[in-house]
């Protein structure tokens, strides 16, 4: 404490020390993926918050910290949004107060041990809410939730097929509370003990218990991933590439080829001319063709981003139009304000349209697969929906071409585990540009990762599962339970606050006493 003390001596330093410590867990996600570090990475901004001389201090460093953690998981969309990264993390932030509040609440000072049990659990679900509410996609969506950086860590992703990425941001979370009660709150030390002793306990019987994705079948899927083409006519050239990489996997017997996002740029309906081209490559392949359109729709208004499915007679009919669209990128919020957006960073020009239903396509051989275009593989309900509609495969179709050299490939990539895991369908993240990758049933990769410097086409043979998963079934139920607590945490304040008005206030001054030392009270 001593050095927290000694760093915070300003108002100031103590708001610059807690962007710092909030940005810490970001070395826990891709590319660094010191998964490890995510269980004590929230422990300095948790002794922080705790020390916070006020309630209202508390909170400013939870939104200081929040400000810092979001800064840090997409400080790669700084070329993009410049300012406006600064600005959205600066509201965003705020989500975070009423959980540095908490903090200071259960925390501080010399908490009872019963506080530090209840810490335990309001902590963590106080952390779940905030992410069910950034998770949002009108704000921004939920990248770089806490628990996705366990993405390769079989245990966690077994324990993802529980709970989902929502059950291990809320176990992560109650180790950072454990260790902080361990190093700063003797009396609650031996309930931290007991609480990890009770959380490993349980995550392993959850661990033993969840069932086991049964490989019942294998299909072969090839990713074409022409990587960076640019400069004039770069969307007749990446499509004249696209070609050549799928013609050469002719004779390998795959079931289905799969292009990445806005692997073509005109709409098929004014250029029959590509359409027929694809479903030659479709004959020459044996297998449909799944491409996705970035274009100006010729059959209605509007500019959308789409998977279309094209067999060897041409396009099927299987049309998936993007649902969730990523802000700045490719739509502008509240565009009559914020349109000035366009003068300082990449956003978007004209706002894409969305697609109103997820679609579950059939590309023969029995193959059921569920599309989903760029950041929308961040979003466990959609891949969790597509699983309960009959999808045999999850199929993530991006690009991160802006971001090539940043973190951002890798960390859109590590979803994919994820979202198989939870589904315990497998996952094929295929990008124009890198990085692709493919996942089985229960998270774990299948070979290679497809890296940002590949310009390839590669066959996966890719295992199928089709047993219903508890997080399939049972949905988001972890962060049902954390309503819950924070609900009943509610309700015991207001009960609390209701006992303490009817006792009335303190009597300000002490009773006088009479010569035989008993009290006479004002009033008597």
């Amino acid at each position: 404490m001593g050095v927290i003390d000694r760093l915070t001596a300003s108002s100031w330093q103590r708001s610059g020390v807690a962007v710092l410590t909030g940005a810490l867990p970001v070395l826990a996600f891709p590319a660094p993926s010191l998964w490890w570090f995510a269980y004590v990475a929230l422990v300095p901004w948790i002794l922080l918050a705790r020390s916070a001389p006020t309630g209202w201090r508390a909170a400013w460093d939870g939104w200081c910290g929040g400000f810092g953690y979001l800064v840090a998981v997409h400080h790669w969309l700084l070329p993009s949004l410049h300012v406006f990264i600064f600005l959205i993390a600066a509201l965003l932030g705020a989500l975070w107060a009423p959980w540095g509040w908490l903090v200071r609440r259960f925390l501080g000072g010399a908490p009872a041990p019963g506080r530090g049990i209840a810490a335990l659990l309001v902590l963590p679900s106080a952390w779940l809410v905030v992410e069910l509410v950034r998770s949002w996609q009108g704000l921004g969506g939920p990248w770089g939730m806490l628990g996705a950086s366990q993405w390769q860590v079989g245990p966690a992703l077994r324990l993802a097929s529980v709970g989902g990425v929502w059950l291990l941001s809320f176990l992560v979370v109650a180790v950072n509370v454990a260790v902080a009660e361990l190093a700063s709150v003797p009396g609650s030390r031996r309930p931290a003990v007991a609480a990890l002793v009770a959380t490993a306990t349980a995550a392993s019987a959850a661990w033993a218990w969840a069932p086991r994705p049964r490989v019942d079948a294998r299909v072969r899927i090839a990713v074409v991933q022409p990587g960076i083409v640019d400069g004039r006519d770069s969307g007749e050239r990446r499509f004249e590439l696209e070609e050549q990489l799928t013609r050469r996997l002719a004779g390998q017997g795959v079931d289905l080829v799969v292009w990445g996002e806005s692997s073509v740029g005109f709409d098929l309906g004014d250029r029959p001319d590509l359409s027929r081209r694809i479903a030659s490559l479709s004959r020459a392949v044996g297998a449909d063709v799944l491409v996705n359109v970035d274009a100006r729709r010729s059959d209605q208004p509007g500019i959308y981003k789409s998977s279309v499915l094209i067999g060897p007679n041409g396009p099927t009919g299987d049309r998936y139009d993007k649902m969730r669209l990523v802000p700045f990128g490719e739509y502008i919020p509240a565009r009559s304000l914020l349109g000035w957006a366009t003068s300082v960073g990449r956003a978007a020009g004209e706002d894409r349209r969305r697609g109103t239903a997820q679609v579950v396509m059939n590309v023969g051989h029995g193959l059921r697969i569920g599309p989903l275009v760029c950041f929308e593989t961040a979003f466990p309900d959609m891949s969790r929906h597509l699983a309960q509609d009959g999808a045999d495969v999850l199929l993530g179709q991006s690009s991160t071409s802006s971001f090539q050299n940043s973190w951002a490939p890798e960390q859109h990539a590590s979803l994919g585990a994820l979202r198989a895991a939870e589904t315990g369908r497998p996952m094929v993240h295929a990008t124009l540009t890198g990085v692709s990758a493919v996942y089985g049933p229960d998270g774990q990769r299948v070979g290679p990762w497809l890296g940002t410097s590949a310009s390839t086409a590669h066959v996966y043979d890719v295992p199928l599962a089709h047993a219903t998963t508890p997080y399939v079934r049972y949905g988001d139920w972890p962060v049902h339970g954390a309503l819950l607590v924070l609900g009943v945490l509610c309700v015991a304040e207001f009960v609390r606050a209701i006992r303490r008005r009817r006792s009335g206030p303190e009597p300000l001054v002490p009773p006088s006493r009479t010569a035989h030392g008993s009290p006479v009270r004002p009033g008597h």
